[in-house]
C-alpha cells in the first residue's frame, strides 16, 4: 500500500494531481489529457504508469478511492488544541511566540528572526525521543503534521543541532 508521504510526493506534480482530477471524474482518454495538459503522450503515461503501479489508479484508467480511504485512515489522528503547543516548560515571553506563530497544532509560518524560530524548533524537537535517532521520512512525517515545508523545518532542526 502507498504511504501518505509517498502520496504527497507524487501529487505535488500538478501533471500528475491532473491526472488523478480526471481519474476522479472518469476514466482517463490518455491523448485527449496529454493535448489538454500541453505535454506529451509518452510523459503522461510514465505519470499514468507510476500512479497505476502504487495503485491510484486502475487498469480502466479511474481512481482507486479506496486507495485514498485507506490513506486517510493510516493518517494519525491529531487534536488541534492551543493549549498542546504552549504547555510545557515555556517561560511567558516563550509561550507568547508559540501562540503567535502556531493555530492550534499548526505551524502557521516560520519564524525569520532566530531567536523566535529557535523557541519554535524547540516545541517541536519535544515531538522527538531525545537519544534515539529517527529516519528521515519518520521525520518528515512528524514535521509535515506541523507545517507543509516539512523539509525547511527538519533543515533548522539540524543546523540548531
Amino acid at each position: 500500500m502507498i504511504e501518505p508521504t509517498e502520496y504527497l510526493g507524487l501529487t505535488l506534480d500538478a501533471e500528475r494531481l491532473a491526472i488523478l482530477g480526471h481519474a476522479a471524474v472518469g476514466a482517463v482518454d490518455v491523448d485527449d489529457l496529454a493535448e489538454k495538459l500541453g505535454i506529451s503522450r509518452k510523459k503522461l503515461l510514465g505519470h499514468y504508469a507510476k500512479l497505476e503501479q502504487v495503485g491510484l489508479l486502475t487498469s480502466q484508467g479511474r481512481l482507486d478511492r479506496r486507495v485514498l480511504q485507506r490513506l486517510g485512515a493510516a493518517l494519525p489522528q491529531v487534536e488541534p488544541a492551543a493549549e498542546e503547543v504552549t504547555s510545557g516548560p515555556w517561560s511567558p515571553a516563550e509561550a507568547d511566540v508559540l501562540r503567535r506563530f502556531f493555530t492550534g497544532a499548526r505551524l502557521e509560518r516560520i519564524p525569520a528572526q532566530h531567536t523566535k524560530r529557535k523557541v519554535v524548533l524547540e516545541r517541536l524537537a519535544q515531538e522527538f525521543e531525545p537519544g534515539l535517532r529517527y529516519p528521515e521520512r519518520q521525520v518528515n512525517f512528524v514535521l509535515q503534521m506541523f507545517h507543509r515545508d516539512y523539509a525547511a523545518l527538519r533543515r533548522y532542526l539540524v543546523d540548531e543541532g
